[in-house]
């Protein structure tokens, strides 16, 4: 069972709604929460806008967020805007 899938329909008010929410049929949604298919990348940010940010894209990703999306990366984001010399 993926927790992070079934912590979003929770969210949402239950598979059925969060399907309704982001434009899938309800047996994708019962597909991730059971762990038979992966989410895929492109319904990540669908479903932390459905939840409100109650599940997000680093928790539907745990692994590959920060190359999927470098721009959510804020320990990135304090480097790059770090005065010259000086290491956030």
């Amino acid at each position: 069972m993926n927790e992070t899938m079934q912590r979003a329909a929770d969210a949402c008010g239950g598979q059925a709604k969060l399907a309704r929410l982001i434009g899938v049929t309800n047996p994708t949604v019962n597909q991730w929460v059971r762990g038979i298919r992966p989410v895929p990348i492109e319904r990540c940010p669908d479903i932390e806008r459905a939840t409100a940010g109650a599940v997000t894209r680093r928790d539907l990703r745990p692994d590959d967020w920060k190359r999927i999306w470098p721009e959510l990366d804020e320990s990135r984001l304090a480097q790059a805007t770090a005065p010259a010399g000086e290491v956030a």
